[in-house]
């Protein structure tokens, strides 16, 4: 990959992610801007397991799941920013913070996650990030978290 990469297909998330059904949780990632910031595209669609218990007759997408979403988009921009494709980068959450939800997300819905990373750097092994979810422009839910970033140093440098 290249520094011009500006949006991961659904075929490079999973060359950057080691997530899989039922817990890919991003379609695609476009505007990626380096490691700065990128916006991640979730399809969300009746089908999709956690549905089936939460909650029946009025399915409502779990804001866990929610906030998941927002952390792979930022592992993915990571991915493409550091050029750490076909690596074996794993990301762990360290920190939630300033968690809000302001609307639900339920089937049909087409779910944009805005990240920004606020701390980090090149090799650095600790992440700040801010994301905002929103769906047909109204904000679903924000929050800042931090991860771990476990990735093979001989690869990034």
């Amino acid at each position: 990959m290249t520094s011009e990469t500006k949006s991961a297909d659904i075929q490079l998330i999973q060359r950057i992610l080691p997530h899989r059904y039922p817990f890919l949780l991003v379609d695609k990632v476009v505007d990626i801007d380096g490691y700065a910031s990128s916006r991640g595209i979730k399809n969300v669609t009746m089908n999709e397991p956690h549905f089936q218990g939460h909650f029946p007759g009025t399915p409502i997408m779990p804001g866990v799941t929610i906030i998941e979403a927002m952390a792979q988009t930022a592992g993915v921009m990571l991915g493409v920013g550091f050029d750490v494709i076909d690596t074996e980068l794993l990301i762990y959450f360290m920190s939630i913070d300033k968690c809000k939800f302001r609307r639900k997300v339920v089937p049909g819905d087409v779910m944009e996650m805005h990240v920004k990373t606020v701390r980090g750097k090149k090799g650095g092994k600790i992440f700040k990030f801010s994301g905002l979810a929103t769906v047909d422009g109204e904000v679903a839910a924000q929050a800042e978290f931090s991860a771990y970033v476990d990735w093979d140093m001989e690869k990034t440098t």
